[in-house]
């Protein structure tokens, strides 16, 4: 416990660790304030039409599914569904129907969107034999929001890489390793310690965060927990390993940016763009992160389905992390 003390303490000092751990909190009490602010307009549907080309009803009828941008020529209509920061969806219109065109690199929703829009037109005089019920989307379930929240809570969960990753290669250049090395301290012991300094660090920084932007149903208490721990122990795990391979400073925190993106683009990216039934997505839990982001996002929106495969792929990963790390530093030949 003492021992635990002193790690406790060398991480006070170090202003990269103090900065990893208050940086959630911050961005969550960020998102936090934004609760009373709708980010749906971000993601409203986007049309570029040509000016004076299109009839007014057919304007106005597009301009009541998305926002309406007129351009004087098709070249710039084209560089403006070409630009990469765009989602616009072009609409040409000829006698009484329309057509769309896209660049290609749109989000999956969009695209569908393009090819269903000139029929949905085409039907839009039709009485359809259905009864409509709109259910409001509450401010508390705008995706956008819950995305920001579910990146900030598993870039939480992965800070203890950084605690033990920079407490390890300090100790390493301050000499301290040389001192370890002598002490009456077994191995299992300094794992032990070093693992407990990352996973309490990540565990308390999520824990905080989560307290400040998340709101949950009691009955999701117990599996978010759980997802926290099996979390916040992988990430320990992988801070050791890149506090004890790293040759100083400069490489560790290349090791650590390289991991990070890693670890936080990948889900975001096969969350929006790929189904959940495919291969790919299913292969994407090779990876503990993507586990942690499916889970999460899961519990924010109030789901479940997505619970149990991320506990199981977590888990698993817990142990093969374990198991690695020991064989690697035995190969390696460290005695601790």
């Amino acid at each position: 416990m003492e021992r635990l003390k002193y790690q406790l303490k060398s991480v006070r000092r170090d202003k990269l660790c103090i900065l990893t751990f208050f940086l959630p909190v911050v961005v969550g009490i960020a998102i936090r304030l934004l609760s009373g602010v709708s980010l749906q307009s971000i993601s409203e549907n986007s049309f570029g039409v040509l000016e004076n080309r299109m009839d007014a009803d057919t304007v106005e009828w597009l301009g009541a599914n998305g926002t309406v941008t007129q351009y004087d020529s098709l070249t710039e209509l084209r560089a403006a569904i070409n630009d990469p920061s765009t989602q616009m969806i072009g609409v040409l219109q000829t006698g009484s129907a329309i057509q769309t065109f896209i660049s290609g690199d749109e989000l999956e929703m969009n695209r569908v969107i393009a090819d269903t829009l000139p029929q949905i037109y085409k039907n839009q005089t039709e009485t359809l034999s259905v009864t409509k019920t709109m259910i409001p989307a509450a401010s508390d379930n705008d995706w956008l929001k819950s995305l920001l929240i579910v990146m900030t809570l598993v870039a939480a969960m992965f800070m203890g890489c950084t605690f033990n990753a920079m407490n390890i290669i300090g100790e390493k250049e301050d000499g301290i390793e040389f001192i370890n090395q002598v002490l009456p301290m077994s191995a299992s012991s300094y794992i032990t310690q070093k693992t407990l300094l990352g996973f309490i660090g990540g565990t308390v920084s999520t824990i905080i965060t989560a307290l400040i932007c998340v709101r949950t149903d009691i009955e999701h208490i117990l599996p978010f927990l759980l997802i926290i721990l099996l979390s916040a122990y992988i990430s320990a795990l992988m801070g050791l390993l890149i506090g004890c391979f790293s040759d100083g400073l400069m490489s560790g925190i290349a090791y650590i940016k390289v991991l990070m993106i890693l670890f936080q683009a990948p889900p975001i990216f096969f969350y929006l763009t790929m189904p959940d039934s495919s291969i790919i997505f299913k292969l994407s839990y090779l990876l503990p992160s993507s586990a942690t982001f499916y889970g999460v996002m899961d519990l924010l929106n109030g789901q479940t389905k997505a619970l149990r495969p991320a506990l199981m792929a977590l888990s698993a990963h817990a142990v093969l992390w374990s198991l690695g790390y020991r064989l690697l530093r035995r190969r390696s030949g460290q005695k601790l």
